[in-house]
């Protein structure tokens, strides 16, 4: 089922539809920002992708529900000219379409996914990923906003702030700012001894402290975070000493 068709009259640009038709009668076509949700197991939210050499573009699609796609016999294909590389160190391996090239295996896209989000195109039948092409991507400023979140998994939250709810995921790069004496303590414990005058937290520790203290607690919690738009990607997290 067609659900969103694009065209151009502009060669220097191509307005890609999400979840469209490929070739085959049974295969569809998803723009947008993979993340791991398992062993060989990605979730993307469906995007529109505007293409202008060399970058793709995507825009959030209102109502857009994610996919959650097996890509262990996936085809991948990556924008870096070797399968290994963490960036593009300057050459890149892209077709006419801004497709990567780069014939690459399914662990390497598990490797790419541990270190955060990847833009992609992906061509999928039912829930499973046929074939993956990175893309390189504009990607959007991050954002400072003050809110709650609740935990969902051990790399993903619920964040409620400036009247919306959004669904963030973090790495092992997320930087996480504590209120607390110790970085293994639990949510808010004791004073605030390492909280400024805004009662935000100032002592520096890691995404796994995040995840630990987060389990401690059933109810969301009020935090300051910095995240990517569109991309959902949790960037930073400061404690907020206060009720949430």
């Amino acid at each position: 089922m067609r659900l969103l068709v694009c065209a151009t009259a502009l060669s220097a640009t191509a307005l890609c539809a999400f979840a469209v038709p490929a070739n085959a009668a049974d295969t569809k076509i998803v723009y947008g920002y993979a993340w791991a949700a398992g062993a060989t197991e990605i979730r993307i939210t469906p995007m529109t992708a505007t293409y202008r050499k060399p970058l793709h573009t995507f825009k959030a699609v209102t109502g857009a529900k994610e996919l959650r796609l097996d890509y262990a016999k996936a085809a991948f294909r990556r924008v870096t000219v070797a399968c290994d590389l963490k960036e593009t160190e300057g050459r890149v391996a892209i077709d006419r379409k801004g497709l990567g090239t780069t014939v690459c295996k399914a662990d390497a896209l598990t490797d790419k996914l541990a270190s955060g989000p990847a833009p992609v195109r992906v061509e999928y039948r039912g829930a499973e990923a046929v074939k993956i092409n990175e893309v390189l991507a504009k990607w959007p400023e991050s954002r400072t906003v003050r809110g709650t979140v609740k935990r969902v998994d051990d790399t993903t939250v619920l964040f409620t702030g400036a009247g919306r709810t959004l669904k963030l995921g973090y790495t092992n790069l997320m930087s996480f700012a504590r209120t607390t004496k110790r970085c293994g303590d639990g949510w808010l414990a004791g004073k605030p001894v390492n909280a400024d005058k805004h009662g935000l937290g100032k002592k520096a520790c890691q995404s796994r402290d995040f995840t630990k203290a987060l389990k401690s607690v059933k109810h969301p919690v009020l935090v300051q975070v910095d995240y990517v738009p569109d991309v959902n990607e949790l960037s930073g997290v400061r404690e907020v000493f206060g009720d949430a």
